[in-house]
């Protein structure tokens, strides 16, 4: 079992930054990719960013790119999402998820809710 945490969600203007984090507990001696998603109001749930476990594989979807940038202390259990030049539509709820098993993923977060105020 894997608890994941999201914080650090708030309000802020468009062109601003924010910073996500997403403490992991439980199972965390093995290593395991971790991705972002999010979740605007009657809208589907759209992936963000990816992470290895060793930190140096990542993607991002096309909304993001050159903006938001994933990143991992395996020390601290702890994955990252700086988000910067934020604009009105990155407003949502952002999860944090973990892929276990290698196949799919399968330990979710309760989800920040992030508002970017134009």
């Amino acid at each position: 079992q894997v608890q994941l945490v999201e914080s650090g969600g708030g309000l802020v203007q468009a062109g601003g930054s924010l910073k996500l984090s997403c403490a992991a507990s439980g199972r965390t001696s093995s290593g395991y990719a971790v991705a972002w998603f999010r979740q605007a109001p009657k809208k589907d749930r759209e992936f963000v960013a990816h992470i290895s476990w060793s930190g140096s594989g990542t993607y991002y979807s096309d909304s993001v790119k050159g903006r938001f940038t994933i990143s991992r202390d395996n020390a601290k259990n702890t994955v990252y999402l700086q988000m910067n030049s934020l604009k009105p539509e990155d407003t949502a709820v952002y999860y944090c998820a973990a892929d276990v098993d290698g196949s799919s993923y399968n330990y979710w977060g309760q989800g920040t809710q992030v508002t970017v105020s134009s």
